[in-house]
């Protein structure tokens, strides 16, 4: 709990937004609990924005942010391609944990809003970039490059949903060698 003295930051604020969007959703985004959990009140709050709207452009913004190209920033400097997606995956599989909360699926809940369907594109598409660009310099055609990106997306997705209802989910070790023999085959 942070003491009242302590001075909480915009992005405080944002993060803990975040991280109420992995367990809820945008409902689950309220000024009030948000003050109890990081311990001040909600005078902090409006120090920093005017409204729970702004709030949520703000978390979503750093949602972006940190799982878009700029948190790819690290995998996109591995000049190995195979290397590159070995990295990515098990990094991926390691991440789903079981029971854990997601932000990205607990946003498809709200994805008929159009914050969280323009935050979650540009997640999808900075993702689906890197690893068309892998597939290409492992040398798959353009096409194919884009549709493996796609199917490799896809059962990240699902690893990731998997691990949130699957308490005897196998360990992560043994799934990221599964996911690295099949989507690094030719």
């Amino acid at each position: 709990m942070v003491n009242e003295s302590t001075r909480l930051s915009a992005q405080d604020w944002a993060r803990a937004a975040l991280k109420a969007m992995a367990d809820g959703g945008l409902a689950a985004v309220a000024v009030e609990p948000l003050a109890r959990t990081l311990g001040v009140t909600k005078g902090s709050f409006y120090a920093h924005y005017r409204s729970r709207d702004e709030l949520i452009a703000a978390a979503l913004a750093e949602w972006v942010r940190s799982h878009g190209d700029d948190g790819l920033v690290e995998f996109t400097a591995i000049a190995d391609p195979a290397r590159r997606l070995r990295e990515l995956l098990v990094t991926v599989v390691h991440a789903a944990r079981p029971l854990a909360p997601s932000v990205h699926l607990s946003l498809l809940g709200d994805r008929n809003d159009p914050r969280v369907r323009d935050a979650v594109g540009q997640v999808n598409q900075a993702r689906l970039r890197v690893l068309t660009s892998t597939y290409r310099e492992l040398g798959l055609p353009p096409d194919r490059a884009a549709s493996r990106a796609r199917v490799a997306y896809a059962a990240i997705l699902g690893l990731s949903q998997l691990a949130q209802t699957d308490p005897a989910a196998p360990r992560s070790d043994v799934l990221a060698d599964e996911a690295v023999a099949v989507f690094l085959s030719p």
